[in-house]
């Protein structure tokens, strides 16, 4: 897919590449998959370091002032990592699109800056212990009190929570309003009244610091609103972009490094007289795997020119995460089939891989959320229903969304 990219994108790549194989060593992998290390800071600051986080955004905050096009394929290299390291490198880009988007100036210059410069450490806090999809049924409150709010509630499975100096919150400021119209966004410091309560025993994507988080009546200055008063939701549709996004684009780099290693290990085995590659039960799964991961990476391409362009990207999103996370999964599981026993074992990292992979179809939105928001746009598109700029994500999920929804 390296025809697609620009000079731009093809120095991006060539710069990143050489980090992941020279500043990045198989001893922290191995030390964050035994929980070890617990949140890889260093991994961060030596990205910060190189000026490799937050590309998409101006330089005067410190970023690089890339497409999205130029940023995907910069995640992909991450993601032959895995999925622990994926996330938190992408995790500026993704705090940091509210902060774009939403943001005051004096937020920017605080936040945005000092994140892509690895001084403050973000993530997101949005799913509840009541549900994980139901985004609109959060209940963690945020209550003004003069020039303050005042935030209590749970969160889990908060990426990074471990180590973040900055969370990006969802609360409900309007108790008495429907879900979608009663939430805001806020810039949440880490303090003694912000805790971290656990982090995860995870099956993998181990060492990302992923935590379960108390507000115990947080104050937050009122300046640390983002977006709107009420607008949580606009925040949120916009944030839906970089996180599925990423998810897409680091899934594609997992899938690919399992495949290689595959594809190595297939060219030295030798079983009954010959290398297992010459095996059509091997070299087809090769080819099916290459398939795939093309076909899925074109669509992940394709997602993030949809973004450039300043269109509604999110049918194209939707079916880029739905479509490379289980690309990348599928992929990973005929690597170990290919690779037999040994496979199974932690002599390779597709095992590890493995199960990282099973977590990208489960979170930003599982896959079978993917399906609702694929379809519920696809009905609207092909009957023209529904304004430009509608509130996607909470009208696919409501109680009357999908095909009834739009034949009103």
């Amino acid at each position: 897919m390296n025809v697609l990219w620009d000079d731009v994108t093809r120095k991006l790549v060539d710069e990143v590449r050489d980090f992941v194989k020279n500043e990045v060593s198989a001893d922290l992998l191995r030390k964050m998959d035994r929980e070890e290390i617990r949140f890889a800071k260093e991994f961060i600051q030596a990205a910060a370091a190189r000026n490799l986080l937050g590309l998409r955004f101006p330089t005067e905050y410190g970023g690089r002032g890339l497409p999205w096009t130029a940023e995907v394929a910069a995640i992909e290299e991450v993601g032959v990592l895995g999925t622990a390291l994926s996330c938190n490198y992408v995790m500026p880009s993704i705090v940091g699109e509210a902060l774009v988007a939403f943001g005051t100036d004096a937020q920017k210059k605080k936040y945005l800056s000092a994140i892509i410069r690895a001084e403050l450490f973000s993530a997101e806090a949005l799913t509840e212990p009541r549900g994980g999809s139901d985004f609109f049924g959060a209940t963690c409150s945020a209550v003004k009190d003069g020039n303050e709010f005042v935030i209590r509630g749970h969160k889990r499975f908060v990426v990074g929570g471990e180590g973040a100096d900055v969370f990006l919150v969802y609360a409900r400021t309007d108790p008495d309003t429907a879900g979608r119209k009663a939430l805001s966004a806020f810039l949440v410091e880490r303090s003694d009244r912000l805790k971290v309560e656990y982090l995860y025993g995870l099956m993998g994507t181990r060492g990302g610091g992923t935590a379960r988080i108390l507000l115990d009546d947080v104050r937050v200055p009122a300046e640390n609103l983002v977006g709107p008063l009420h607008g949580g939701f606009q925040v949120f549709n916009r944030m839906m972009v970089p996180e599925r996004l990423t998810s897409a684009a680091g899934s594609l780099g997992a899938g690919r490094a399992a495949l290689e290693v595959a594809a190595r290990y297939s060219d030295n085995r030798r079983a009954f007289g010959k290398k297992i590659r010459k095996f059509q039960g091997v070299n087809f799964r090769v080819a099916e795997s290459v398939a795939r991961m093309d076909a899925a990476r074109a669509l992940t391409w394709a997602a993030a020119v949809k973004a450039d362009s300043g269109q509604d990207p999110r049918r194209l999103v939707s079916e880029a995460k739905k479509v490379a996370t289980q690309a990348a999964w599928d992929t990973v599981n005929d690597a170990m089939q290919m690779m037999g026993g040994i496979g199974y074992t932690d002599v390779y990292p597709v095992e590890r891989l493995l199960r990282d992979g099973r977590l990208a179809m489960i979170w930003t939105g599982t896959n079978e959320i993917m399906n609702l928001l694929i379809q519920h746009e696809y009905y609207a598109e092909l009957l023209q229903h529904g304004p430009a700029g509608r509130d996607i994500e909470a009208d696919a999920l409501s109680t009357d969304a999908g095909s009834e929804k739009v034949f009103e």
